[in-house]
């Protein structure tokens, strides 16, 4: 299929300055060596189309989404918005056979409209074979200023699985061994052909080499589910979750966990409560946990938390919880 190159244009504007852990794609340029056309690219080159009204029950979702948690406050804005003004950006999709169609790009206005009730929704169609449609996608959500850390590791390891024809799992390993070989200044890795196309996806991508990307973030996949959930949902930045998630025991995990959303522990804190339950006796733990449930009640009542409903919401749920424990007859 004959494709128009992307062509160089700054996209920083399109995401935070001041959004260090999120990945950043320079330009569309730099998409070139991934064999991606952006978002921006392709809302450049369709610029000129004529969006098609179709039923949005013709319409499926891709079986493998990039992006799996969207943040319930955005999508009631979206949803006011297109309740308002109806949907301003068409979707854009691929044809499938029997006159139905693949969403490509623009989930949240699917599901938006779908919330409103919308019968028909504009579109772009645009041929697109699976390998082309995946990776728009992918490279779509990547831009995106609020896509979690855990999201960014997951698209960016079916990216590697696509360019590479395997699985997550055979990628992974890849980079492992790849890493192992470069701590160990050993070359028989790095020198295969594979090394190339790795590369040259980390060099699109833009502010984040393959070996960090081995050293940050794939341990993030390894975290327990309620720990991913957390940063799935943005309630927690992944150097809080990854100092929690030493703590083994399970109970005590979750409740540093709540607890370091609830009252916004700094990462200093969290690492000292789990140096703390590591090293006292089980008395003197006892001991330790009445004191800053003690603690924790006089910074509640002279913080601004409990005028906050959503982390007041949270802290019933948490006292509730508490009280439930201690009124355990063992």
């Amino acid at each position: 299929m004959t494709r128009r190159q992307p062509t160089t244009r700054n996209t920083k504007t399109q995401r935070s300055k001041s959004d260090n852990d999120r990945l950043k794609l320079r330009n569309t340029e730099a998409l070139k060596p991934i064999g991606v056309v952006s978002q921006l690219e392709a809302q450049e080159e369709l610029t000129g189309a004529t969006p098609n009204k179709v039923p949005i029950e013709l319409i499926s979702l891709p079986s493998s989404q990039p992006r799996k948690w969207f943040a319930p406050d955005k999508m009631q804005q979206l949803v006011e918005s297109i309740q308002k003004d109806g949907i301003l950006q068409p979707l854009l999709v691929r044809p499938l056979e029997s006159e139905r169609y693949e969403l490509v790009a623009g989930e949240r206005r699917y599901r938006a409209a779908q919330t409103v009730g919308l019968s028909e929704v504009p579109v772009i169609v645009r041929e697109m074979t699976d390998l082309e449609a995946a990776q728009f996608a992918l490279a779509e959500n990547l831009q995106r200023e609020d896509l979690n850390p855990v999201e960014e590791t997951e698209g960016i390891l079916q990216l590697l699985a696509l360019k590479l024809s395997c699985t997550v799992e055979e990628v992974v390993a890849l980079l492992y061994r790849m890493h192992k070989s470069a701590m160990n200044g050993v070359n028989n890795v790095i020198n295969q052909p594979e090394f190339s196309e790795v590369q040259a996806v980390f060099d699109g991508i833009g502010q984040m080499t393959w070996a960090s990307f081995v050293t940050n973030r794939l341990a993030l996949l390894k975290l327990p589910n309620d720990i991913l959930l957390a940063l799935r949902q943005g309630r927690i930045e992944y150097t809080k979750a990854k100092a929690i998630a030493a703590l083994k025991d399970e109970v005590s995990r979750q409740q540093l966990l709540e607890s370091a959303i609830t009252l916004d522990l700094s990462l200093a804190q969290i690492r000292e409560r789990v140096k703390e339950h590591r090293q006292l006796p089980e008395q003197d733990l006892a001991e330790s946990i009445a004191v800053r449930m003690t603690t924790a009640s006089k910074i509640a009542k002279k913080s601004k938390v409990l005028n906050d409903p959503k982390k007041r919401k949270k802290l019933e749920s948490l006292l509730a919880q508490i009280e439930a424990l201690l009124s355990t007859d063992d």
